[in-house]
């Protein structure tokens, strides 16, 4: 099969699942990671109890497995919850962002002057963190719908691009074929 349909149908339903199920989206991807830091704890626990004690080696209890296992585990348990921490971190970096962006221009036009157009984009930074401080799992969600929009589009693009483009790209001839070029058989060469 084609690798644009691939892409394309990759997209579209990872597009549609975004868009529909945003909540649920968000919870996987979290369960998800979580899987993926119980997946190592779990195989070095039974490495662990299954090796072999040779004489003279001492072997210390893995701690750090345990740890990625119960926090594995405690992503799986509780998706919501990390996924909200997630993007009040997140909107602790665009208040941060914001605010130093719009004090290095203030501090800017000590010397030259800043026009007032270039505080617009900073404190949109500034007013996205505080709201996504304020109602994380609304932010979760419309960023989902974001995302899920955006690999709609990106689908549609794919597939009118395979239409119009690749779909017409000339055929190599197969390895077992002689170009002749100015009559001097390419195999003699």
């Amino acid at each position: 099969m084609n690798q644009s349909l691939i892409r394309v149908i990759v997209a579209i339903i990872i597009g549609l699942v975004l868009v529909i199920w945003p909540d649920m989206a968000g919870d996987y991807l979290v369960i998800t990671i979580g899987v993926l830091f119980m997946i190592p704890g779990i195989i070095g626990l039974v490495k662990y109890f299954t090796a072999n004690n040779k004489a003279g080696i001492s072997k210390s209890f893995p701690l750090e497995f345990v740890g990625s296992l119960l926090f594995g585990l405690w992503l799986v348990i509780m998706p919501g919850f990390f996924a909200d921490i997630l993007m009040i971190l997140l909107g602790v970096i665009l208040v941060v962002a914001g605010i130093q962006q719009v004090y290095s221009l203030i501090v800017t036009r000590r010397w030259m002057a800043v026009p007032g157009g270039f505080f617009i984009v900073p404190t949109l930074i500034l007013i996205m963190g505080v709201v996504i401080l304020f109602d994380p799992t609304t932010a979760r969600h419309t960023a989902f719908i974001i995302i899920g929009i955006t690999c709609l589009v990106y689908a549609a693009a794919e597939l009118v691009n395979w239409f119009m483009f690749t779909r017409r790209r000339p055929q190599i001839p197969p390895y077992g074929d002689i170009i002749e070029v100015n009559g001097i058989d390419e195999a003699d060469k």
